[in-house]
């Protein structure tokens, strides 16, 4: 199936079944910005007013911290040949302790079942992709909160971003406004902030030496090491002694502590059946460790619950 050619003065409206669309065409690609960034801070407020409503009836652990539509990139899809293949519509939510990934928004209650994907935030890690482009090209991407830029070409979508998974799997998604994207960047460091703040610690089952044991990450405390039978803790850094590491990307990692006394190196080489997610969750702590030494992080986290649990 053939796409059409990328004009800059319309843009496709989609229902939120997908199916229904209209291609809108203004005499002038301004009248088409203009209308495209009005359209998108109407679904936007729509939204934020829809997460207040939900929130209202869920508890402390359970609230949207954001969600919207986003495009998802398919990797090896050919746009010219298969525009759909390689363009696909997702809602994502950041809720409690989940990243969620849907085909429709979740209207219900028990739509929120049905997520397509559920992944743990501890183990996701969220990527910018940094492409020097000028900001008058948004206009030429999609737009897929509720919305569908005309054109097909990946090249020019500047506003991207990656969803990296413990398991090693990754999403590609693009959104058609640089203020979305900037929205996604903060939601997702408020979401991991917030979830490690409830979860407080993190183990995983790994190997050293032949001896089978356990790795905590704790956010009080840093890092440590137990025997799986006799629960005795054979070594134990903060997060600032961590000062380096290095992994085989497969199952093996190096953790170059600094020796709080001696100031010496202290390696500990590490084997885990799920080392992405590992790594990630070690990622996510220090982030959140970090923000609390933020004033303006932390300010801004306080205003941001009391205005999603407010009713």
């Amino acid at each position: 199936m053939g796409t059409p050619a990328t004009r800059s003065n319309s843009f496709e409206v989609i229902a939120l079944d997908g199916v229904c669309t209209h291609v809108l065409q203004f005499c002038t690609a301004g009248e088409s910005t203009d209308w495209l960034q009005a359209i998108s801070t109407n679904i936007n407020d729509l939204t934020q007013d829809s997460i207040k409503t939900v929130n209202k009836y869920c508890s402390a652990d359970d609230q949207i911290v954001h969600m919207g539509w986003v495009c998802e990139q398919t990797a090896g899809a050919d746009a010219d040949r298969d525009a759909d293949a390689a363009h696909c519509c997702r809602f994502l939510a950041l809720r409690g302790s989940a990243l969620l990934i849907f085909r429709t928004p979740p209207i219900l209650a028990s739509d929120w079942t049905q997520a397509e994907a559920s992944f743990h935030l501890c183990e996701v890690l969220f990527k910018v992709h940094k492409l020097w482009i000028a900001e008058d090209c948004w206009i030429q991407t999609k737009l897929y909160m509720g919305l569908q830029q005309d054109g097909e070409l990946r090249d020019s979508e500047p506003f991207c971003f990656s969803v990296l998974l413990g398991h090693g799997q990754s999403f590609c998604f693009s959104v058609e406004l640089g203020s979305d994207l900037v929205l996604w960047e903060k939601a997702f460091q408020r979401a991991v902030f917030m979830e490690v703040q409830r979860v407080r610690s993190k183990s995983y089952m790994c190997s050293s030496q032949g001896k089978i044991l356990c790795f905590t990450i704790d956010f009080e405390s840093g890092f440590s090491c137990s025997d799986t039978l006799s629960k005795k803790i054979i070594w134990k850094y903060k997060f600032s002694q961590l000062k380096g590491s290095s992994d085989d990307g497969k199952t093996r990692v190096k953790l170059l502590f600094q020796n709080s006394e001696n100031k010496q190196i202290e390696m500990k080489e590490l084997e885990f059946a799920n080392l992405t997610a590992v790594l990630h969750c070690i990622h996510s702590f220090i982030a959140a460790k970090v923000a609390t030494v933020d004033p303006v992080f932390v300010s801004n986290q306080s205003l941001t619950q009391k205005y999603m649990c407010s009713s």
